[in-house]
C-alpha cells in the first residue's frame, strides 16, 4: 500500500511515515497542499492520505476539496491528522471529502484505529 503524508512539520511527517512503514506503507511526503498535489501528480493515486490542517501554500480543506474534485483520486482515503478540534471544522473536513479525522497529538493505537476503520490495518496489528 502507499501513502502520502501531506504536513508543513518535518517532525510530524517522520512520525506519521514511521509508523506507516511499520505497517508496510510506501510513504511519500510533502510540506503542504500544493506540493502534496504535485506529489499526486508525480506517483499516481495512494490507497492513502494523512493530511494537516494548517499549512501554508494550501491548507488540509483545500487540499482535500482538490483532491476529491479529481477523479483519478475516488479511492485514495483521506484522513486529516490535526490539532484542529472544533466539530465546525471536523464536520466541513469530513462534508468536504475527508474519510476520517485523527487529533494530534495521537498514539500509535489511535492511528492503527483509524487505519482498521478505513480498511488499511487490521485489528491487532501493531506496525512494529
Amino acid at each position: 500500500m502507499r501513502a502520502l503524508i501531506v504536513d508543513d512539520s518535518r517532525a510530524m511527517r517522520t512520525i506519521l511515515k514511521g509508523i506507516l512503514k511499520g505497517l508496510g506503507f510506501e510513504t511519500f511526503e510533502a510540506g503542504h497542499g500544493k506540493e502534496g498535489l504535485e506529489r499526486l501528480q508525480e506517483v499516481g493515486a495512494p490507497d492513502l492520505a494523512l493530511v494537516d490542517w494548517n499549512m501554508p501554500e494550501m491548507n488540509g480543506l483545500e487540499f482535500v476539496q482538490a483532491v476529491r474534485a479529481q477523479q483519478a483520486y475516488e479511492e485514495t482515503r483521506l484522513l486529516m491528522v490535526t490539532t484542529e478540534t472544533d466539530m465546525a471544522r471536523v464536520s466541513a473536513a469530513l462534508e468536504a471529502g475527508a474519510n476520517e479525522f485523527l487529533m494530534k497529538p495521537f498514539t500509535k493505537e489511535s492511528m492503527l484505529d483509524k487505519l482498521t476503520i478505513l480498511g488499511l490495518a487490521t485489528p491487532g496489528e501493531t506496525g512494529n
